[in-house]
């Protein structure tokens, strides 16, 4: 099996190839030069690392460049290596000092980001660090997310406890909570609606939802994960903002990092939502995902 860095590294294959790949190509003159800065400032954008954070950035670079006197364009690259390190490592998961019999995970985000496929991803995990997990089938507004986490289920050999379609989300949440216990299960991942009638419908029902959680686990639920689509750029930052504003994320499961070109999306997410990115999809396989590590992440689109 690929180690951490390898799949962060093979997931960006795209992305280096080409915003990034034009970056390095700018940073290897020979001089810093006016043009320089505007070029790069030019390209951080395009590949979505957002205006407000790509200014600040550039504006720090110049600071120290100006300060130390680097002249060589090769020195100004390790310095902006640093620097997004720096914007990555700014928000760090901090996990909770006491373990819970039984840990709830909700996952959050708008239907087509890879949710379901995210959730199976982290059950295999899990699973294969030694955990029993169940998964819940919260998502009762559509048939088809309830079908797709059963077969997900089956695939990965876990029990997903669930209802019938427009069933009451928090009674499936509820009996999940139940059957965790029952069957002497450690962990709990509930998948939630991705859509509704109208955003305030949806951010009731997973309010309603995590009302549900806290009330029946202690200090539940453990953790908040969003899962955003890579692939969709500055719109993934606008859901976020939502969802944010209706539960409190703990952590983002960026999907699909491997289908897009615009990889610089994580430095605007880490920057501008203040919440760690924890995982990251890395392909379409089961096994296709990584703890989220900035080195790692930050190599790699310059490999």
């Amino acid at each position: 099996m690929l180690g951490r860095s390898k799949k962060i590294s093979q997931s960006l294959t795209r992305t280096r190839r080409s915003f990034f790949g034009r970056v390095t190509e700018l940073l290897g003159v020979s001089e810093v030069t006016a043009e320089l800065w505007e070029e790069l400032e030019e390209l951080l954008i395009q590949a979505d690392v957002g205006v407000k954070t790509t200014v600040e950035l550039v504006e720090r670079l110049q600071e120290q460049v100006n300060g130390a006197r680097v002249r060589d364009a090769e020195a100004v690259k390790e310095i902006l290596k640093r620097e997004l390190i720096d914007i990555l490592n700014s928000k760090v998961w901090e996990p909770s000092e006491e373990t819970p019999l039984l840990t709830v995970i909700l996952i959050v985000g708008v239907n087509g980001s890879g949710k379901t496929t995210s959730i199976a991803k982290l059950a295999r995990y899990y699973k294969g660090q030694g955990k029993k997990v169940i998964l819940g089938a919260a998502d009762t507004f559509r048939a088809a997310a309830i079908d797709q986490l059963k077969i997900w289920g089956e695939r990965v050999s876990v029990d997903v406890i669930a209802h019938q379609p427009q069933a009451d989300a928090g009674a499936v949440v509820y009996d999940a909570i139940q059957a965790g216990r029952s069957r002497g299960a450690d962990l709990l991942i509930i998948d939630t609606a991705g859509r509704l009638h109208t955003k305030y419908n949806l951010m009731q029902e997973l309010k309603k939802v995590r009302g549900v959680v806290a009330k029946n686990v202690h200090r539940a639920p453990h953790e908040t994960l969003l899962v955003l689509d890579a692939t969709t750029g500055q719109n993934a930052l606008a859901q976020a903002q939502h969802f944010k504003e209706a539960v409190d994320i703990t952590g983002i499961f960026l999907a699909k990092l491997d289908g897009t070109a615009k990889g610089g999306i994580v430095f605007a997410i880490a920057k501008e939502l203040d919440v760690p990115i924890l995982w990251v999809g890395t392909g379409e396989g089961l096994d296709d995902l990584a703890e989220f590590d900035a080195e790692a992440f930050v190599e790699g689109l310059f490999e």
